[in-house]
């Protein structure tokens, strides 16, 4: 398929919009999640930590199979996987609404509508990159900002779907709104040339012609050569019998010679074709084997050594807050009358504006991206260790805003990993971090919970998430200090890639 050049415009600005939309319809609710496990909680009575997998699953299995959405989206493309997709984010939520445990919503929940969400993410960030390329960074921000505004806005929709029809009503409604991704996904038109040639049978590494199929002119000049050769010697040996018998010998000498040498021609192709699959497999276990030798030299870069350890902590103590802010401020025993927004909501709103105005610093020669990040990762440690500490609706709001705001680092994460590797190595870096991104953001609200469970409150619970957080932020100014210009500069001297991978960002 030969694509044209990206527009930067004209269908591009459709493609945003519907990005968009899809982003707000897929993530709203398992980023506002938090409300669902305060019904979670008294609906099947499991503890704290249990049933925070649901919604640690939920945002986290997408960043851990982005390497398997990737794939998925560069096979069958954009549209066919979001609408694939739609219809599994949508049988998810309503599953979920028949759950009768904790257990059936690990699968239907936290997989499958979380699986959805992540091919989802890859299937727009995909098509949005093929139709922008001199405004690519404003058309990423935008679809972003959708599931910052779908948390802002699910939050306060499904706590009053809930009073209005109960937790199945909620999730059957939400699911059911989830199906508009259909209609947004049949918009995601592919960028292909209207004049490019018919596709032809490829190949997918090119090999000597050696390997290839056996030539059919050279297996017909043998083929008749061997048949004349045997009937002639056949011919000798029958010359006295009579003329009918002489035929008919004839016949089938003639016959049986011309299946033996097709059994031949079959065997040289067997054999052709075997060295050609040995010689596709030696390509493709080179391939692996530069993968990994890749890898190793990516952790050493002191660096990116650092900013692996940061994000792996940063997410196990910075995401639990957006799920179980609701639930500390019931643990307070705050008076619902107080409530004037949801808290996840607070975060939701905080956090699309945290994109904007980080993304818009990191555009600024002056600023040290890596630095701004290490600031971040610092600010959000010293919010979570005053979260124990606030015990009215207004504390409890303001630390969710700067938490909000502060996760909006995600933004300019990319440029953090970009300067740290340099930009042939960004791909194969970032895949690698968001793995454990998705790690520490499935393991992160389980932990937090057990802690719970535990001791019976937050406070050691977020005394350990903040302490994660310092650690990785320290960590990583620690390693940028003494050595950031050596390590930046020895990536970019790295050889560029013989292979490129695809992989999906967060959300």
């Amino acid at each position: 398929m030969v694509f044209r050049k990206p527009p930067d415009g004209g269908w591009g600005w459709v493609i945003v919009v519907v990005s968009f939309f899809t982003q707000f319809l897929c993530y709203g609710s398992p980023l506002a999640v938090g409300v669902l496990y305060l019904e979670w909680l008294d609906a099947f009575g499991e503890g704290k930590g249990k049933t925070a997998w649901v919604g640690s699953l939920a945002n986290g299995i997408g960043l851990l199979a982005s390497p398997v959405c990737s794939i998925c989206v560069s096979s069958f493309g954009a549209r066919p996987v979001a609408i694939f997709s739609g219809f599994m984010v949508a049988g998810g939520l309503m599953m979920s609404s028949f759950a009768p445990n904790i257990y059936f919503l690990y699968i239907s929940y936290g997989i499958v509508v979380g699986l959805g969400c992540g091919l989802l993410y890859t299937a727009t960030v995909t098509i949005t990159c093929h139709y922008f390329d001199k405004r690519r960074g404003l058309a990423l921000g935008l679809i972003s900002t959708g599931s910052s505004v779908g948390l802002f806005i699910y939050a306060a929709l499904q706590r009053e779907l809930i009073d209005l029809y109960g937790l199945d009503g909620c999730l059957l409604i939400v699911g059911a709104l989830s199906l508009n991704i259909l209609a947004c996904g049949s918009l995601m038109r592919p960028l292909e040339s209207s004049d490019s040639p018919p596709p032809e049978k490829m190949c997918v590494d090119k090999v000597p012609d050696q390997y290839f199929v056996y030539h059919e002119k050279e297996k017909t000049v043998e083929e008749n050569i061997s048949i004349l050769e045997k009937g002639y010697i056949d011919e000798k040996c029958v010359n006295n019998m009579p003329d009918f018998k002489q035929d008919s010998i004839l016949n089938k000498n003639v016959l049986s010679s011309i299946n033996v040498n097709e059994k031949d021609t079959y065997k040289k192709k067997v054999v052709e074709q075997t060295n050609f699959c040995k010689q596709l497999a030696k390509r493709k276990w080179q391939l692996y084997l530069n993968y990994w030798e890749e890898t190793v030299v990516l952790f050493k870069n002191k660096v990116f050594s650092a900013l692996f350890v940061a994000i792996l902590l940063f997410d196990i103590g910075g995401f639990p807050p957006s799920l179980l802010m609701e639930d500390v401020a019931r643990s307070a025993n705050i008076n619902e009358d107080d409530y004037h927004m949801p808290l996840i909501s607070i975060i939701g709103l905080m956090t699309a504006v945290g994109k904007l105005t980080l993304g818009i610093l990191a555009d600024f020669k002056w600023v040290n991206t890596l630095y701004l990040y290490v600031t971040t990762l610092l600010m959000t440690g010293v919010a979570l260790f005053a979260i124990p500490f606030a015990k009215s609706y207004l504390t409890l709001a303001m630390l969710s805003g700067i938490l909000g705001f502060l996760t909006g680092n995600w933004s300019i994460f990319p440029y953090v990993t970009t300067k740290t590797v340099g930009i042939e190595k960004l791909t194969h870096a970032y895949g690698i971090l968001m793995f454990f991104a998705g790690l520490g953001n499935s393991l992160g609200p389980p932990i937090v919970g057990w802690f719970y469970d535990w001791t019976q409150e937050y406070n050691t619970a977020f005394y350990f998430s903040g302490f994660c957080v310092l650690l990785g932020g320290f960590l990583l100014l620690l390693a940028a200090l003494p050595c950031w210009n050596a390590c930046t500069s020895q990536s970019s001297k790295l050889p560029p890639n013989t292979y490129s991978y695809k992989i999906a960002s967060s959300a």
